[in-house]
């Protein structure tokens, strides 16, 4: 009878073993983030379930009795009941704990660690990836990508700080069957982070560490600018009308730093060894090229396949795509290279080259929202889609910045190559000593799986990659590593001497192209 007894007693301490978060948490959903961490603060997050007031507590233990800063906050319902506040005043390279507290609230506990000071030599391990979208099938509720097993990996790493480098919602969501209604409105965005929010796994990385936010395109619309109207079959929304929606709700569920003068530009600095800064290449960038039917190729009434491809490439693949034996009208190329077309905008890119051209940091890591090596195939909304500026920001980085490497997300696919001033064009192939890291998906279509669904033959990805992502100039591109079927996330090394740069599989294994390691590192050079 005793032992009958004890029963319910012992079934209750396991179920809170198993799932302490689901009873740390009362009046409060979705866990907790610190954004924006810095060596003496950080902007902190949480969800409640009703507006009113609360109060942000800091300390540097867990019962929030050592070194306590608190401050309040409200939250409101034009924001979706989210809090958030910056809090200032700690200290350098210290583990911290935070909550939010109502009257009879209270949310999960969150922890992240500040950055050390300027000074201070110290090893930095961080992680990124993006591109999320957890989102089940109609009539099902398993997220129809994955469960976040990319998100877990990256828990596992216990790093200083991760990273969400952009597409964290998919407003017009790749899942079958969810593309329509695209999100547009402020609250259909709202619905969007919290389907992604759900997910335990992404909720546990970003209550672990720091964790910093980027948006890229899926925040709007597939390829947004602000410049371009957008379209949800036939309804017609103003392009500065979509980005005012999508930031706000972005800002409600991202604790970051965004202004209309500079965007979501900012950098951070983390110790000696080791500056961020993170490009805004959404807010300034002009209309994309192929806006207007300007890049339409006349033979598929689409946009050009590879309108920045030198005509010999394109007649080669013209067998297996016929419409690239079609020269590339005049008023396309133009537009890609015109000098007035700006991608990160004049203020932005002065403040930018100002900044990491005078980095006292060893290694300058530009958090980098879209690839900035060449690899021809649709570039339109990439860097290669503005040529102009492309080549200036490369010669700018070449001729005054050493040590300096492009981390990047959105194609879906590990990607690593020099990032060339050219590659196919006449005159050879001509490096600038720049690499860029490309990682990811979390969770959305792989690109070899794209490949599949463009070329409607399975496996073809493979063949695109041995044919051409694979081989040298001038037959390919030539990367040193194209892994086009896997979700990925990266992981960062920062020492005095090297930054080491490894992809790692939904697994957390060191990826692989063709038995040869993916892994990319930096000798730092005074």
């Amino acid at each position: 009878m005793r032992m009958h007894r004890l029963l319910p007693l012992a079934l209750t301490i396991l179920l809170l073993a198993a799932a302490p978060s689901a009873y740390a948490a009362r009046g409060f959903q979705y866990g907790v983030t610190a954004g924006e961490v810095s060596s003496g603060s950080a902007v902190l997050w949480a969800k409640a379930k009703k507006s009113g007031r609360y109060t942000l507590d800091v300390a540097r233990n867990k019962s929030f009795t050592k070194e306590l800063h608190s401050k309040v906050v409200r939250a409101r319902k034009s924001h979706d009941n989210t809090v958030q506040a910056k809090m200032a005043h700690l200290k350098a390279g210290k583990h911290y704990f935070f909550r939010f507290v109502g009257r009879r609230s209270k949310s999960a506990t969150g922890s992240f660690t500040t950055a050390p000071k300027p000074s201070q030599a110290k090893t930095v391990e961080f992680g990124w990836s993006g591109d999320q979208d957890f989102n089940a099938t109609p009539g099902q509720k398993t997220p129809y990508w994955n469960d976040g097993g990319v998100l877990r990996q990256m828990k596992k790493e216990k790093n200083a700080f991760n990273i969400m480098l952009g597409d964290s919602i998919y407003s017009d969501s790749e899942v079958p069957g969810r593309l329509n209604p695209i999100a547009l409105s402020v609250k259909q965005k709202w619905a969007k982070y919290k389907v992604n929010l759900k997910n335990r796994s992404l909720q546990a990385l970003r209550g672990s560490a720091g964790f910093y936010s980027q948006w890229d395109d899926h925040e709007f619309v597939n390829d947004f600018s602000p410049k371009e109207n957008s379209f949800d079959n036939n309804v017609n929304v103003k392009g500065s009308t979509l980005y005012k929606r999508s930031t706000q709700a972005f800002r409600d569920y991202a604790p970051v730093h965004w202004t209309k003068r500079t965007g979501l530009y900012r950098s951070f600095r983390w110790g000696k060894n080791l500056e961020l800064f993170f490009l805004d290449e959404r807010s300034f960038r002009s209309a994309n090229a192929d806006a207007n039917h300007v890049c339409d190729n006349p033979q598929t009434g689409k946009p050009d396949l590879a309108p920045t491809a030198p005509q010999t490439t394109r007649t080669l693949f013209s067998t297996v795509t016929p419409s690239l034996s079609q020269p590339v009208s005049p008023a396309c190329t133009a537009a890609i290279n015109d000098p007035n077309r700006t991608y990160l905008g004049k203020r932005q890119l002065a403040a930018f080259e100002k900044a990491v051209s005078r980095s006292k940091a060893r290694f300058k890591v530009i958090m980098n929202e879209l690839p900035i090596q060449q690899y021809y195939v649709l570039p339109y909304d990439r860097w290669e889609g503005f040529a102009n500026e492309r080549s200036k920001v490369l010669h700018y980085l070449h001729d005054n910045v050493k040590n300096v490497v492009f981390l990047t997300t959105d194609v879906h696919a590990t990607m690593i190559n020099d990032a060339r001033f050219q590659t196919l064009e006449s005159g050879g192939a001509q490096n600038s000593g720049i690499m860029d890291v490309t990682v990811g998906p979390v969770a959305t279509a792989n690109f070899g799986r794209e490949i599949d669904g463009t070329t409607g033959a399975p496996q073809s990805y493979q063949a695109v990659d041995g044919a051409f992502l694979t081989p040298p100039p001038p037959a390919g591109v030539g990367m040193q590593c194209s892994v086009l079927d896997q979700f990925s996330y990266g992981q960062v090394k920062a020492t005095s001497t090297t930054l080491t740069i490894t992809p790692k599989d939904i697994n957390g294994q060191p990826q692989s192209d063709n038995g040869h390691p993916c892994q990319v590192t930096l000798t730092y050079s005074p």
